[in-house]
């Protein structure tokens, strides 16, 4: 049984769909256990049909995780990123192993792939596919869900894509037969009307600029959100906006939720937004990527972050562009 963290991403899917269909050609029974639905965005994905939603299967998917015999972690490093699942995790007595690319990981497992410096968990997971000799196994559909978390994760390779190699990657994995230029349409840019409106309203309306911290804040209500029709991963992405603009250094998003703010954060120049999410919410990630959730309301949540602004400010030292804050008014 393979299984990835709640609220997941391109690279959680990818890599979980990329070993079901590995193993699914060696003759392993292979089922995907996920805490919550995926984003519509990932639907294209081969085998995304098949994905056990434990929000909606709470006792099929248990039943998955005591009737296994081995469970694959991919992309999160501590039992608690399985939100209403991790009982189950920590309950089963069968073996398991967790290939993962963040930061901090927890000794959970019985064997663990752990390494911070690759771009994605679908990376790694090609390289352990190719050192177990297992390359030629790979067929397209499997390729296809692995170049889909490289290329999110990765913004299609416009960040934490610094290693040479990850390229020679992409080379295997085209040759496999994988479509990039489709993967990058409907994984990264095609949105609905509602959530492009959203992004829209969003950056128009929502968005503050603080020009002494090179930062920027986007928060949006329950309220904002259902009057565009949100589902989710209609905002994902819209934490990267505000670090478009020259000279904004990191960017978070608050989203109110039903029960929780899940905040967002992104930067430039290796500012360290996972130690901000990490000290004020208990979250944590990547330096450049990290994320939380805050329990109590949007105002709180902004107010805790925005107060801490100063605090942080010494990392700004030679990490900044000149922000002309009066011409984006």
């Amino acid at each position: 049984m393979l299984t990835c963290h709640v609220r997941p991403d391109g690279d959680a899917i990818g890599s979980t769909l990329g070993w079901k269909h590995l193993l699914g050609s060696l003759g392993k029974s292979v089922t995907v256990v996920v805490p919550d639905s995926a984003p519509r965005s990932l639907s294209f994905l081969p085998g995304f049909d098949s994905l056990a939603i434990y929000t909606r299967h709470e006792e099929y998917c248990a039943k998955l995780f005591n009737e296994a015999d081995l469970i694959i972690c991919c992309d999160f490093n501590q039992p608690s990123r399985l939100d209403k699942m991790e009982h189950l995790l920590e309950d089963s007595s069968c073996a398991k192993v967790m290939i993962d690319h963040h930061v901090e990981p927890s000794p959970y497992a019985d064997v663990q792939f752990s390494f911070p410096d690759m771009s994605s968990t679908c990376e790694l997971s090609f390289r352990i596919m190719a050192e177990l000799g297992l390359y030629s196994e790979m067929n397209l559909d499997c390729a296809t869900c692995l170049l889909t978390g490289i290329i999110t994760d990765t913004k299609n390779f416009t960040v934490n894509c610094k290693n040479p190699d990850l390229y020679e990657i992409l080379q295997h994995l085209l040759e496999k037969g994988c479509d990039k230029n489709r993967i990058v349409r409907l994984a990264l840019l095609e949105k609905s009307y509602g959530a492009l409106r959203l992004e829209a309203y969003a950056l128009s309306e929502k968005m503050e600029i603080f020009p002494e911290y090179h930062a920027s804040v986007i928060c949006l209500s329950k309220e904002e959100c259902e009057r565009y029709h949100y589902e989710k991963g209609d905002t994902e992405g819209l934490v990267n906006k505000p670090t478009e603009i020259k000279g904004i250094t990191y960017s978070f998003f608050l989203r109110e939720d039903s029960d929780c703010v899940k905040v967002s954060a992104r930067s430039v120049m290796e500012f360290p937004v996972n130690l901000m999410c990490k000290e004020l919410y208990g979250g944590g990630g990547h330096v450049m990527a990290a994320g939380a959730e805050y329990e109590g309301t949007l105002e709180e949540c902004r107010k805790m972050l925005v107060d801490s602004f100063p605090k942080y400010s010494h990392y700004l030292k030679g990490r900044t562009e000149r922000l002309d804050y009066f011409s984006i008014e």
